[in-house]
Formats: C-alpha cells, sequence, structure tokens
C-alpha cells in the first residue's frame, strides 16, 4: 500500500512539472559564484525533477536575495514553481533584526550546494599563530566594516573567549586585507574566501606563507578538517550559542530555497530530486571540470539548522547585535 501511494504522489507530482517552468531567482548579478553555481546546478537538477521541467535563471537583486525572498513568500504562486539562491547570512540577518518580507523559518530548504568557506588567516612573520596564542598577546587584524564577519567575528572572540585581537577597520575587501597583510601592516586577514586562496594565492599554501586562524562558520570546513570552526572556540555555553549564530551564513551556504507555501509532496520531490542531483556522475564531473567545490547538505538538515538559528534566545541576540555596532 505505501509503495502504490508513494507512486501515486510521485506521479502526481511529474503531472503538475509537466509542461511548466520552474523560476531560480538569484539575488546576485550574473557572473559571481552564487550565479555560477546556479547555472551549472539549474540543467542537472531539471532532470531529476519528476515531470522534468525547464528551470530559467532570473537575477533579483536587492539586498543580496532579501527582496527575493520576499517576493517568493508574498507575491509567487507558492506551488512549486518559484525557487531562490540567496546571501548566505540572510537568516542571520533577519534575527538581527534586519527587514524583509519572509521567515526563514517558514521558507522551505531544499538543500545546499556547498558551505560559503571563508577563514581568517595570519601570515607566517606574525607573533601570534594561533587563536590560543592571540589571548595574551595582541594580534593586528585588516578588516573592512564593523557589520562584516572580519570585523564582528574577532570583536565577539575578544569578549566571548578573551582574545586580543585588534581589527584595523577601512580596507575595501580581501584583496586590501591581503596586500596590507603581505606589507607587514597587519598580522592577519579577517575574512577571505577559501576559494580565492587556493585559487590566487596557492603560494601561500605551497610556501606555508600562512596559517588558518579559524573558519567563519559555525562548523568545520570539510576540506580543512584542522581547521576550527567558531563552535570549536567556545568556552561555555553562552559563547557556543552566540558563535554559532554568529557563524550560521557560511554554514547555510549556497542553498537552494522553495515557496513557503509549497505543497510537502512537491517539496519532498524537490529534495530528494536535489539530493540525487548532488550524486549526478555527470553533475559532479561538472563542477570539478569547473574547478568548483561540493559540499552538499540536505534540505531537511539546513531546515533544521536554520530553525535552531532562529531559536537563539533574545538576550544573546541583543548580545550578538551589539558586536555588529549599528
Amino acid at each position: 500500500m505505501l509503495a502504490v501511494h508513494g507512486s501515486a504522489v510521485a506521479d502526481a507530482t511529474a503531472d503538475f512539472y509537466r509542461g511548466k517552468t520552474i523560476s531560480l531567482y538569484v539575488g546576485f548579478p550574473p557572473g559571481g559564484g552564487y550565479d555560477l553555481y546556479a547555472r551549472v546546478f539549474a540543467p542537472y537538477f531539471t532532470r531529476h525533477i519528476p515531470g522534468h521541467p525547464p528551470i530559467v535563471i532570473k537575477s533579483m537583486l536587492g539586498g543580496s536575495g532579501m527582496k527575493a525572498a520576499g517576493y517568493m513568500s508574498t507575491v509567487t504562486p507558492q506551488d512549486g514553481t518559484s525557487l531562490g539562491v540567496f546571501i548566505d547570512a540572510l537568516t542571520l540577518g533577519k534575527v538581527l533584526g534586519g527587514p524583509g518580507e519572509f521567515d526563514p523559518v517558514r521558507l522551505v530548504w531544499i538543500g545546499r550546494i556547498v558551505s560559503t568557506a571563508t577563514v581568517s588567516v595570519v601570515w607566517h612573520t606574525s607573533p601570534v599563530q594561533t587563536v590560543e596564542e592571540a589571548k595574551p598577546r595582541e594580534l593586528l587584524m585588516a578588516g573592512t566594516v564593523a557589520s562584516n564577519t572580519s570585523g564582528f567575528i574577532p570583536t565577539a572572540l575578544n569578549d566571548l573567549i578573551g582574545t586580543k585581537i585588534k581589527v584595523i577597520l577601512g580596507f575595501r575587501g580581501s584583496p586590501d586585507q591581503a596586500l596590507a597583510m603581505m606589507r607587514g601592516e597587519a598580522d592577519s586577514i579577517g575574512g577571505m574566501a577559501w576559494e580565492a586562496i587556493q585559487t590566487n594565492h596557492q603560494d601561500w599554501l605551497t610556501e606555508k606563507k600562512i596559517r588558518i586562524l579559524y573558519a567563519q562558520g559555525a562548523h568545520r570546513i570539510a576540506e580543512l578538517p584542522d581547521v576550527p570552526g567558531l563552535l570549536d572556540l567556545a568556552v561555555d555555553e553562552r559563547s557556543r550559542q552566540i558563535l554559532g549564530l554568529l557563524g550560521s551564513g557560511p554554514d547555510i551556504g549556497r542553498t537552494i530555497v522553495a515557496e513557503p507555501g509549497i505543497p510537502p509532496e512537491r517539496a519532498e520531490a524537490l529534495r530528494r530530486a536535489f539530493m540525487a542531483t548532488m550524486q549526478d556522475p555527470e553533475f559532479v564531473a561538472e563542477i570539478a571540470k569547473r574547478h568548483l567545490t561540493l559540499e552538499p547538505l540536505s534540505g531537511e538538515e539546513v531546515q533544521q539548522m536554520v530553525k535552531t538559528f532562529v531559536a537563539t534566545p533574545k538576550e544573546l541576540v541583543d548580545q550578538a547585535k551589539r558586536y555588529l555596532g549599528q
């Protein structure tokens, strides 16, 4: 009876999607990392969705996905024909009181393609080489603005676990931070994408010019199993909850999201299709050919992750807000 029921649901889903088109809203301009992953993923994903609907990529700029998340929550048909790829910190922003007509918990998370692996690194000549060494001694770290991870994560670490990281703000981005570090104007970088280091600074790795202090996500990066995530640095339950929240963005990563009102059977079909795509040999080969990375998580795992972050007690959320300044 269960097999017959499952087959009937699959057939109904296929009947619905057959002849329809799915819009995949990307909250970034064409040419960036989120857009690239969406365009590589879409043609393989459609092969595994019952009914094989074509997927059209649509850029919807505004808050790096905030506008698209609101649009999918309030305007689209809520029938499974609209998906999105938003900035990894969308949930964090909403928890901290940011704007947007959407609820991260009500959005249906279909699956994570890859985490947005970002790390803080220290130059080989720095007298401080580890987080523990940064507790009794000052570490100069280049950053951008207080509300960026390069600013608020070291600020939180100073307060929560007792490090002495002095953040020098005002750098325009990670290339400027890197230059400052190499010139000796700072000992370390507040944040740089692991992909960027692998692509643009291979000599840092082969010649051991850097040491990675920590990953900016709550958990460790699969490719860097010896590098601590923020949760590894926690010293008590309070710091664990706050650092988990602040590190939520990279863990959520580049994730496919569906409308909050999508029928449950279609959400389940899309989640199954997502995991099938992650194991599709042709898709995996295409990712490798483009020198991209896969670090998939199921939709159920991401959904639970989001629920946990949103459930952070208000007192701790208010404390986290202070690390971001205004």
